[in-house]
């Protein structure tokens, strides 16, 4: 062989190796500018997803907690029921403990947990269950069965907590969020269920259930269900605006329909500052009314637009509502901001305030409307 093609041999598989070197860097670098790429549109996908909303889900989260109680439930068996048995073989009361399920929030770093007074008012022994698996017994500090607030406490300290928010500055429509443990899904993962709605109304006068009476109630239709009670309602900055409490259902559901009702925060403030000082809430006063709920017929009698509010039948001597001035026959519309709708709801909205307190009533006399000062007195 030549040296003239030893040389064009040589050259050719330089050249054959120079084109193999350069494409496979060229892969490479398109490999690597693809991968960057994909990272790129991956990061701007997750900053897309994380919202004010999730946010505040991860924030809030820690702070939820599942609540296991057990509570001891009298019953009576069905011969006690006939009073001759009774009277022959005496009343026979048995004693049963139950286990029930709900939520709760952690609302101090040292360990203060707020839930419904139907979740852990009765409770002889209550477990909290933390969202990283940790366990607590837990002490009921004190419970208001007319408001439905319970105050627990667990021995801890630097924990998560929920701040207050403040429940007279809610929108109608603002975004909030509900956490809790429905169906006790909580034991599942440690983790609270979480959904999202709206502030649907404020101002709701629900009635009584149980001696509790449920006033200046918030809607929402974010999802609540049966274990929820007791958990938080914060808005989407993370405040806690309510305490999940109730649900109204479907005929023949139990499950929710996007009607939910929430206690709000500035109620609770003040509820949980009195269970701290004394595990109880004072409402030692009277009124000195006898009231009726205003019907159709009363409408019509006195001429009246509508059947709301309550005719006073009767005043008490040297009561506070007689040396508020109050007469029979006033026909009683609103207590303060309250709007009063029947009898149950007067009985509820005076569980809002406390011995020595003035309330204004607003009342229609001979088709005048006034309002007088009543105060409150202990009898």
């Amino acid at each position: 062989m030549n040296r003239s093609k030893i040389k064009f041999l040589s050259l050719f598989t330089f050249f054959i190796l120079f084109s193999m070197i350069v494409n496979i860097s060229a892969q490479t670098d398109l490999n690597k500018n693809t991968s960057q790429q994909r990272d790129q549109n991956n990061e701007s996908i997750n900053n897309q997803r994380r919202n004010v909303i999730t946010k505040t889900v991860a924030e809030v989260s820690p702070a939820v907690v599942g609540i296991t109680v057990t509570a001891i439930q009298q019953f009576r068996d069905i011969f006690s029921m006939d009073p001759f048995w009774r009277y022959l073989y005496g009343d026979r009361v048995y004693s049963q403990k139950i286990k029930g399920l709900g939520s709760g929030v952690i609302i101090s770093s040292d360990g203060y947990i707020l839930t419904n007074d139907h979740v852990a008012g009765n409770a002889v022994e209550a477990i909290i269950t933390m969202t990283n698996g940790k366990q607590y017994n837990a002490k009921v500090i004190g419970t208001d069965q007319t408001s439905d607030i319970c105050l627990l406490k667990i021995d801890a300290t630097d924990l998560p907590y929920v701040v207050f928010g403040n429940s007279d500055d809610i929108m109608i429509g603002e975004w909030v969020i509900a956490l809790g443990n429905p169906f006790g899904l909580f034991n599942v993962n440690d983790k609270p269920t979480v959904t999202v709605g709206v502030v649907s109304a404020t101002g709701m006068n629900l009635g009584s259930s149980e001696n509790r009476y449920y006033v200046n109630m918030l809607q929402t239709d974010a999802a609540i269900n049966q274990g929820n009670s007791g958990g938080p309602l914060v808005n989407s900055i993370g405040e806690l605006i309510g305490m999940n409490t109730l649900i109204y259902t479907a005929q023949g559901s139990s499950g929710s329909v996007g009607v939910g009702f929430a206690i709000p925060i500035n109620k609770i403030k003040r509820i949980v500052d009195e269970l701290k000082q004394s595990g109880k809430i004072n409402r030692d006063f009277w009124t000195g009314l006898s009231i009726l709920t205003i019907d159709e017929q009363m409408a019509k009698t006195y001429n009246l637009k509508s059947s709301r509010g309550v005719i006073i039948t009767g005043i008490a001597k040297s009561s506070p509502a007689l040396k508020a001035g109050l007469k029979v026959e006033d026909i009683i519309l609103s207590i303060d901001n309250y709007m009063i709708n029947d009898q149950n709801t007067l009985i509820g909205i005076l569980q809002e305030y406390r011995n020595g307190d003035e309330i204004p009533v607003n009342i229609l006399r001979d088709n005048n409307e006034m309002t007088v000062k009543m105060k409150l007195e202990k009898k």
